[in-house]
């Protein structure tokens, strides 16, 4: 099929086919563009390597080729959500050790988010090449392999009273300033396909004659920009809350408000206990209920290729030469004749 597309290519039954394979280098800036989100893209960078086929088609002798390239590779790397405004979860009516109603406050600042992934990506392009430009267009298949998440943060809690200024900088009564927090679990992405665009150059000499006798290079060397734009939603929409505890028996997150309560069960004060917060746990961001409708992929960067001109046929000139085949002798067409 893709031999006959490349004769419908060329114009002309005097097509010349070319096979090659080799190797490429690719790297760039990496981003996730969440959709209907009151949150911005991530940032981060991404490299790839892989193998790739491929068949150049067109006329003989001609500078321009029709190309058609497929291989499999690997590309990971790591991109970051950075959060500058802060976010709060609220636990309402909360008993203090007076009997005063109160809102105790958690609140999340200088969030970041970052992801690991690594993914096994199946390019399949089609282009073209005239001298030392070349363009390919297609789409990759990624399947996500290995995806990691880090979550880091500050954290500030206080008591938000009706009748009184914000009890905050109270350690002893559980309101404590800019203490660390952190949480990370591996998780799993989507299946991706990623609509792409190559363009680029040929490196190295190259010779624009056309004559049979014009020495033609075995070994092709390219250098281009590319981008890669995923079309599908990657991430699984999540159930959970920004901040939750851990239940050690059931290994599940739970919300605060299923788990801690300021007063409960206490006769005696609270002072210098953490109970509050020795058990949060941080939820990464696109796991979270609010994060996004759909998230996609963006790779912008540099790629080097490298590709091996694989052995053509070789012809008997001698044999073509010595054979030769004759005009028929009569109406029934006998016989061919031999030189010898």
């Amino acid at each position: 099929m893709v031999l006959l597309f490349a004769l419908l290519f060329s114009g002309t039954m005097n097509a010349k086919v070319d096979n090659y394979v080799g190797g490429y280098l690719q790297g760039g800036e990496w981003t996730l563009l969440p959709q209907g989100s009151k949150y911005g893209p991530s940032y981060g960078a991404a490299g790839g390597l892989g193998f790739l086929y491929e068949l150049q088609a067109g006329k003989k002798y001609s500078s321009t080729k029709f190309l058609f390239d497929i291989g499999v590779g690997a590309q990971g790397g790591l991109t970051s959500f950075m959060q500058s405004s802060n976010m709060t979860a609220v636990l309402k009516n909360q008993q203090d050790l007076d009997g005063n109603i109160f809102n105790y406050v958690y609140e999340i600042s200088d969030r970041h988010d970052q992801y690991v992934n690594v993914a096994v990506q199946v390019p399949l392009l089609l282009g073209f090449q005239h001298r030392r430009f070349y363009m390919l267009v297609g789409a990759k298949a990624g399947y996500n392999i290995y995806t990691k998440t880090h979550s880091t943060a500050v954290l500030s809690t206080y008591g938000q009273y009706a009748e009184f200024d914000d009890f905050r900088n109270m350690p002893e009564y559980q309101f404590f300033t800019n203490r660390p927090i952190s949480g990370g679990v591996k998780t799993s992405w989507r299946l991706d396909v990623a609509a792409s665009l190559e363009i680029g150059g040929r490196l190295g000499l190259v010779t624009y004659g056309t004559g049979y006798d014009v020495p033609k290079r075995k070994v092709e060397l390219r250098l281009a920009g590319f981008i890669d734009y995923g079309i599908f939603d990657i991430h699984s929409h999540g159930s959970n809350e920004a901040l939750g505890t851990y239940d050690k028996e059931t290994g599940k997150i739970l919300n605060l408000e299923d788990n801690l309560n300021y007063n409960s069960g206490v006769t005696a004060p609270v002072y210098g206990t953490e109970s509050m917060v020795n058990n949060l746990v941080m939820s990464d961001i696109m796991s979270t209920t609010d994060f996004a409708s759909s998230v996609n992929n963006l790779v912008v960067g540099i790629k080097f290729t490298v590709l091996f001109q694989l052995p053509e046929e070789e012809k008997c000139v001698l044999c073509q030469d010595a054979y030769r085949s004759a005009t028929p002798s009569s109406a029934r067409g006998k016989g061919v004749n031999y030189e010898e």
